[in-house]
């Protein structure tokens, strides 16, 4: 039995949930929201509530059904409030800008890298601070994830794109012989 599953999701207001056709349309004040949902879940919305439940009992079904509870939680929570990623860049020289719909990195290679803004994300670059933004977390976190992969922190002096609060283990460099 799934635990998170289980419980009904409770609509906030202002936000609106359909289901038709297999596919999960979350509607609210950031935007718009859809996700296509596997039929071995049932989605019933009534009374600001969304219920789900496995259509059998098989463990697929079991498992889907906590997957797409949380997939809904998600939504609702990105069209009401969304969501948000913050990465550092450390090293002399290293910088971001925004130009257009791309992100371009300057981080010690021999050319910069240049990476395009998914739909629906808004990065803002202030000095070494790179914000990204969005309603979907998915997008928001992948994006973040493409953006720190680009340069990862080193763990000699910890140059490279971290995320603002990540804990870098550092390593001891070598010894002067006296």
């Amino acid at each position: 039995m799934s635990r998170i599953g289980i419980q009904p999701v409770a609509i906030p207001d202002g936000v609106e949930v359909t289901f038709d056709a297999g596919i999960l349309t979350v509607k609210g004040p950031k935007g718009e929201l859809k996700r296509e949902i596997l039929d071995v879940v049932t989605i019933e919305v009534k009374d600001g509530e969304v219920i789900l439940a496995p259509k059998d009992e098989t463990k697929h079904a079991r498992a889907m059904w906590g997957t797409c509870a949380s997939h809904l939680r998600n939504m609702i929570e990105g069209v009401t409030e969304g969501y948000k990623k913050e990465l550092e860049i450390e090293g002399v020289g290293y910088r971001a800008e925004v130009q257009g719909n791309k992100i371009v990195l300057s981080v010690g290679f021999s050319h910069p890298v240049e990476l395009i803004l998914p739909e629906g994300i808004e990065v803002v670059v202030e000095k070494s601070l790179i914000t990204v933004s969005g309603i979907d977390k998915e997008v928001v976190g992948q994006f973040s994830a493409n953006v720190r992969a680009v340069k990862e922190p080193e763990p000699y002096k910890g140059k490279g794109i971290h995320y603002v609060g990540e804990y870098i283990i550092r390593k001891q460099g070598k010894k002067a012989i006296v």
